[in-house]
């Protein structure tokens, strides 16, 4: 089978390392599910997973996370899902990546499709969904029932992440919804994906947010450059508020302490990562995300497709994700023509 990674340890991090593989075909066992991959997404993730390992027993090592395709058989154990169910997931940070044409996945983590969206659209979406519904109804213990008032401020409402965590913020909460952009395009796209409001994190955020007139901010979902804004988080959030983050970057506390804010850690791998009794969660979440975007409420967040998947639209994909700057995500679709037909079945 085709895939994009890495034959043998890369000497540093460049991604021009990236190269086209030629693997066998795996085999499901257990709950794994054998996907025929369709479609993948670039995340910042996958661009920090470039680089040379000490492990040899790790390679060849194929990178990417989320994906979207149809199952072409299961493990012994697998009772979720049938061959020929269309699928998406984020897979699993220890595990073989998406970036090739069969995928084992633990059908824990996997759910259907939304059936309104094509490959590419559904693609965009599993890492990006877990991440935010996990920080809004597991971190922060929101309630997904339209009962919950106060206020929620994400910064970096337009990336991948924050354009997810509007849309179910708008979508399930009273929750008063303020996203953070630094240009006016970055601006008008979180309007678009469930803001009420938007204010520059380039500028000090506190003044901004006191003038909406809202009060101190009950939650914050700090999205990118968390270090750089905590003195203004501290400003902004209410006494016994609740901060949650996924940069891995050193915080200085000191801005938060004397609130008593409660800091909460977002890494939507946890539970694949050590396989937890509540693993199937992840099964669950995505399967809601996927009726809600059947009825019209989520919408993906592609906004950039290339094609066909093969090294180097990965490489261009990664080189996207690493400007900091994209809109929504990137996808990558589909597989070139091969040149020898009877080669589909290698």
């Amino acid at each position: 089978m085709r895939a994009v990674g890495y034959e043998t340890s890369p000497p540093d991090k460049a991604v021009e390392h990236l190269s086209d593989l030629d693997l066998p075909r795996p085999l499901p066992t257990g709950r794994d599910l054998l996907v025929r991959v369709e479609a993948v997404s670039i995340n910042p993730v996958d661009t920090k997973q470039r680089g040379p390992l000490d492990d040899p027993g790790r390679f060849p090592r194929v990178l990417g996370f989320d994906a979207s395709g149809v199952v072409e058989a299961a493990g012994d154990d697998a009772t979720l899902f049938r061959p020929g169910d269309a699928v998406f997931y984020a897979g699993a940070v220890d595990r073989q990546g998406s970036n090739a044409e069969f995928q084992l996945v633990d059908e824990r983590i996997v759910a259907r499709k939304p059936d309104r969206l094509d490959f590419a659209d559904a693609a965009a979406l599993p890492l990006t969904a877990i991440t935010a519904w996990e920080t809004l109804f597991d971190r922060f213990r929101i309630q997904p029932d339209e009962t919950e008032r106060g206020t929620l401020l994400v910064i970096g409402a337009a990336g991948g992440v924050g354009s997810i965590a509007t849309q179910l913020a708008r979508q399930l909460t009273a929750l008063t919804v303020i996203g953070t952009a630094s240009r006016e395009e970055t601006r008008t796209f979180a309007l678009e994906h469930g803001c009420h409001h938007v204010i520059d994190h380039s500028r000090p955020m506190a003044p901004q947010i006191a003038e909406l007139g809202l009060g101190p901010v009950d939650y914050v979902f700090a999205l990118s450059q968390t270090p750089a804004h905590m003195n203004d988080i501290g400003a902004l959030i209410r006494p016994f508020g609740e901060l949650c983050v996924i940069d891995s970057a050193a915080l200085d506390l000191a801005p938060i302490r004397f609130k008593s804010v409660s800091l909460h850690f977002e890494y939507m791998f946890t539970r694949p990562l050590f396989q937890t009794a509540d693993m199937i969660e992840q099964h669950r979440l995505l399967s809601e995300i996927s009726r809600l975007v059947d009825a019209g409420r989520l919408r993906s967040t592609r906004t950039r497709t290339l094609s066909p998947i093969s090294a180097a639209t990965i490489r261009e994909g990664h080189r996207l994700s690493e400007t900091g700057t994209m809109l929504g995500k990137v996808v990558v679709a589909g597989w070139p023509e091969r040149e020898d037909k009877d080669a589909s079945s290698a």
